[in-house]
């Protein structure tokens, strides 16, 4: 069965209580193999607003990418996002980061979906977590392991933005 790796974040209280409770429901959607440590992250984007709790898991599912994508999007209204507007505060959001190995652009005119996820490896509170459960992973597009990703951008940005929770 294909293993999607997904990201999770919440940063309406209570955050951890709604990552569980996204985890929980995804087991509707597959199998959850395996849960990496939450962390704790500043926003990104629009900072006025409280801090993120994020993890990130691999699910084994039956779904293409696409109908996972929608599936995803309708489990986020049923756990209580609303719209509102990018990088904007939410109950929980749900993204497809890795889907197997593969690389794919689709656009039905309502989301589009980029796999891999396109800025994961600028983003600490993605790459953090990922490096417990996936560190040997390598990226399909950029060639290198997760590992390396996360460590060139530690290099980078100087000094850590997360903690475990």
């Amino acid at each position: 069965m294909p293993q999607a790796v997904l990201a999770l974040g919440s940063n309406i209280s209570p955050e951890k209580e709604n990552i569980d409770r996204a985890i929980a429901a995804l087991s509707d959607l597959g199998t959850v193999k395996e849960v990496a440590p939450y962390i704790v992250s500043k926003p990104e984007g629009f900072s006025a607003q409280p801090d993120f709790v994020n993890t990130v898991l691999i699910l084994s599912t039956p779904y293409e990418p696409m109908p996972l994508l929608k599936k995803l999007k309708a489990l986020e209204t049923r756990l209580g996002r609303t719209p509102t507007f990018r990088n904007g505060p939410r109950v929980i959001d749900l993204d497809i980061l890795f889907y197997d190995d593969q690389v794919l652009f689709e656009d039905d005119d309502q989301y589009p979906l980029f796999i891999p996820h396109p800025r994961l490896h600028e983003r600490e509170f993605v790459l953090k977590p990922l490096s417990y459960i996936l560190p040997e992973y390598v990226h399909p597009k950029l060639g290198k392991p997760v590992y390396r990703l996360y460590r060139e951008l530690m290099k980078k940005k100087g000094k850590p933005d997360c903690r475990i929770l």
